[in-house]
């Protein structure tokens, strides 16, 4: 009896100590958050030791201590620290709770900074997900914190997930910037694991671009900062990088000791995680509380023994039943709100979608028929522009008018390249650009381009090198005006901001498989080059360096933007490196199939000039189209074309026309007064099938292209044309015909 008074007397001397203790503390803010502080550093001791489950136990204890204070600060740190850990034992979506939480405490206070690190620890969650996107808006909100903080060491770390992230997109451009860019800030704020780190992935993406002798001295110098720091992570990620590449370059010894000492590393480091992340550490930190519980109610048992007071055991077991029974209620109440809120948003979130869909089903006819209508009325008198000045020109002018005229014609031009360039990216937007491969010659093709281009070079004073790797074969199979396009835009775009310098071509091999070999084309000049903040865009439509440098070099901002398009179309990449004032280098990589086949070439045929095949003075052309000006245009150069021809200026006349003459040839415009072009046609094929109508029209809009095969038109003359293709179609065209204009 007297042991349990003893007994009795230490319990109550120790809940009063305890009271005392905690009464102590609570009257003391300054010792409450000593305690967390404490709590909150030791756990990132556990942490840094593997102890993860320990940590989780003290940042359940500061929170405790930062709620009975209510200090915000702390409860924000707190849950984002819980988020952290969480995301290292492989519970991610409690990580997304605990983040929640801490942004909501944070933004009542505008703990901005903290905000920052949430956001950042969000994005490191969508990367282990695997949802790279995801990761890197969360990593933009937080680099906007913490710009506005001016946290440029923080800034290391974001720009270094983010380039993980790219990484995992194959974005290799965008990966290698971020990854620079964090070794700069690294380096900067002496941030020496970031620095490794990035180094070695940056490593990574210049091994993929081909780049293996810079790759292997970052490497170096990752691999020197994780030895002296002892970074094991980064240290058997490195291992393995130098044994895949000294494998590629046939250094079996050195690949193999590389892979020994990275599985060793490797093991020990598994298997460190293992004892700490493994399913029995988590039940034995689980069980340890179920034991702490069961001390507790044993003791209350005992206690109730000792009075022989049955009645409290069974308060103790209702209140426990009950209390139960009332969180299940509870939990199955919160559970079918959820789901009940859970179904009304997605329904909602349905009906919008459905209603983006409409408006963008909308957007996109709208647009086709602005463009189809501006581009119409732009050509139209463009075709009058580029015709008078090109008749103009070859009626023998006064010298004093020559100029004036080959700058009207410069003018028509710039602005027809214009409208093509605008009507080239919507192709590209809409995916309706079809690939033409044929077979040619490479080398010679460049050749060409290069030699079309040497005079403007010539005028800035600019020397063309063109290096072609001599191992590489010649004869591809390929869409080639696509790739004389890309290198057109780009070789020019180097003599437009070069003066006095040098601009390099160069093609060389980077993979082989088969007969598909990868090929990397280079651009690189001495001009003025283009500014960091600049080049992130520089492959948008309407994107130039600044407003000034447009109004000094001139161009549309769209030539970056079809270029881009087109390498994604021929299943390429393209990337830029640029400094200011010291020159820019594109290069582009795309498969190209080698063949044995050589390049057929096009005999360009006489046409008109030298014509034994045709008889023109049979011939009957109806020219229909209701603008005065354009008539004339069109007369004269059927005249000059030795050709005869009836004009009209509208489509039920036309018809008409069509019905009493037997015409060889119908010139149909589109847009015109009463029934359009394509009306009248529809009528003409209901009584003659056989007679060759071309759309002689400004509107080229893809969209717009099934109406004309619909209607029956033979083929499409876009207005403005080159003179050269309006003669090949008409030659064509009639040639076909030849024997039943000589029987006529």
């Amino acid at each position: 009896m007297s042991q349990t008074k003893h007994y009795i007397f230490a319990i109550i001397l120790l809940i009063v100590t305890t009271v005392f203790s905690q009464e102590s503390i609570s009257d003391d803010p300054e010792m409450v958050q000593n305690s967390i502080d404490y709590h909150i550093d030791e756990s990132k001791k556990d942490v840094a030791n593997y102890n993860y489950f320990e940590a989780q136990k003290k940042l359940d204890e500061a929170l405790a201590l930062a709620e009975k204070i209510d200090n915000k600060i702390s409860i924000g740190i707190i849950y984002a620290t819980k988020g952290k850990l969480q995301l290292l034992i492989e519970e991610e979506d409690e990580a997304i709770k605990s983040l929640n939480k801490a942004i909501e405490v944070q933004r009542l206070i505008d703990d901005n900074l903290n905000i920052g690190e949430s956001y950042k620890t969000f994005g490191d969650i969508y990367l282990k997900k695997k949802e790279y996107y995801a990761a890197l808006d969360s990593f933009k909100a937080a680099t906007t914190k913490f710009e506005e903080q001016n946290l440029e060491q923080k800034m290391a770390d974001v720009l270094f997930c983010e380039g993980i992230a790219f990484m995992h997109l194959d974005d290799l451009k965008n990966a290698r910037i971020h990854f620079e860019q964090s070794i700069s800030l690294a380096k900067k704020h002496n941030l020496l694991r970031t620095q490794s780190n990035a180094l070695a992935n940056l490593a990574k993406v210049l091994e993929k671009q081909g780049d293996i002798n810079k790759a292997l001295l970052i490497t170096d110098e990752s691999l020197k900062i994780a030895k002296e720091q002892n970074y094991p992570e980064i240290l058997s990620n490195l291992y393995l990088m130098l044994s895949k590449t000294n494998y590629n370059l046939n250094n079996f010894k050195a690949s193999s000791d590389f892979l020994k000492a990275h599985l060793k590393l490797a093991d020990s480091l598994r298997l460190v995680k293992r004892e700490n992340l493994s399913p029995e550490k988590k039940i034995q930190y689980l069980i340890n509380d179920q034991i702490e519980n069961n001390k507790r109610q044993k003791e209350e048992l005992a206690e109730a023994n000792s009075k022989n007071d049955l009645s409290t055991l069974i308060s103790i077991l209702s209140v426990a039943l009950i209390t139960i029974l009332s969180l299940l209620t509870l939990s199955l109440y919160k559970n079918n709100n959820i789901r009940l809120k859970t179904n009304n948003m997605l329904h909602k979130k349905n009906s919008e979608l459905i209603i983006a869909k409409e408006k963008a089903e909308l957007a996109s006819k709208t647009k086709a028929n602005f463009l189809s209508t501006v581009t119409h009325e732009l050509r139209t008198p463009l075709y009058a522009v580029t015709g008078l000045s090109n008749m103009l020109l070859d009626e023998n002018p006064k010298p004093e008018q020559i100029q004036h005229l080959k700058s009207l014609k410069f003018s028509g031009d710039y602005l027809l390249t214009f409208i093509n360039d605008i009507l080239q990216i919507n192709k590209i937007e809409a995916n309706k650009v079809e690939l033409e491969p044929e077979p040619f010659n490479l080398k010679k093709k460049i050749k060409n381009i290069v030699l079309a281009l040497n005079n403007s070079a010539l005028d800035n004073n600019i020397k063309i090198h063109f290096e072609f790797d001599n191992n590489l074969p010649q004869n591809f199979i390929a869409d080639q005006l696509k790739i004389s396009q890309i290198l057109i835009n780009l070789i020019g775009n180097s003599i437009k901001f070069t003066k006095d310098g040098d601009i390099w071509i160069r093609v060389y091999k980077i993979d082989q498989k088969d007969n598909t070999y990868t090929l990397r084309f280079e651009v690189e000049d001495n001009g003025i080059g283009i500014s960091k903040e600049k080049q992130e865009n520089m492959f948008e439509s309407f994107s130039q360096g600044s407003i000034q440098i447009n109004r000094k070099y001139g161009g549309t901002g769209l030539g970056l933007s079809i270029v881009k398009g087109l390498i994604d179309i021929l299943k390429g990449k393209i990337y830029l490196k640029s400094e200011l004032n010291k020159g820019t280098t594109f290069y582009f990589e795309i498969p190209l199939e080698y063949t044995e086949k050589e390049e057929v070439k096009e005999t360009k045929p006489s046409y008109f000039n030298d014509n034994n095949e045709i008889d023109l003075t049979k011939v009957k052309i109806l020219v229909v189209e209701d603008n005065k000006i354009n008539q004339m245009i069109t007369k004269k150069i059927l005249t000059k074309m030795n050709l005869n021809c009836d004009i009209i200026d509208n489509g039920e006349d036309a018809v008409d026309m069509i019905k009493t003459n037997n015409y060889n040839i119908v010139l149909m415009d589109i847009h015109m007064p009463g029934i359009s072009g394509i009306e009248a046609t529809k009528i003409v094929r209901t009584f003659d099938k056989e007679l060759t109508i071309f759309a002689l029209t400004a509107v080229t809009i893809e969209d717009k292209m099934h109406e004309f095969d619909e209607a029956g038109f033979t083929d499409i003359i876009p207005k403005p044309f080159k003179q050269e293709e309006f003669e090949k179609k008409l030659f064509n065209a009639l040639k076909a015909k030849a024997p039943a204009n000589k029987s006529a």
